[in-house]
């Protein structure tokens, strides 16, 4: 329902649809690189703090920066179905 409205608004105005699916596409991406790094910070924060944990902390990291990675593909995908429509 929402992406009806969306896809309706950017045909009545392309110009504008277009601008806010760009904004959009960048502040995903933005979001994404800050919260990798904020993950990838904590893990080496907690690797220096406990070594013998170094596997465990980096396999939680590794999903937890994947799963992030999938919702910006998916966010990026979305806005450019929205500038294309």
């Amino acid at each position: 329902m929402l992406l009806a409205i969306l896809l309706q608004a950017v045909s009545e105005g392309a110009g504008l649809g277009i601008l806010g699916a760009g904004i959009g596409a960048g502040l995903v991406a933005l979001g994404a690189g800050l919260g990798i790094g904020r993950i990838g910070g904590s893990a080496m924060e907690s690797i220096a703090r406990q070594p013998e944990a170094s596997g465990r902390i980096q396999t939680a990291m590794i999903i937890a920066s994947a799963l992030i990675e999938g919702v910006t593909l998916f966010g990026v995908v979305v806005c450019l179905l929205i500038a294309i429509a």
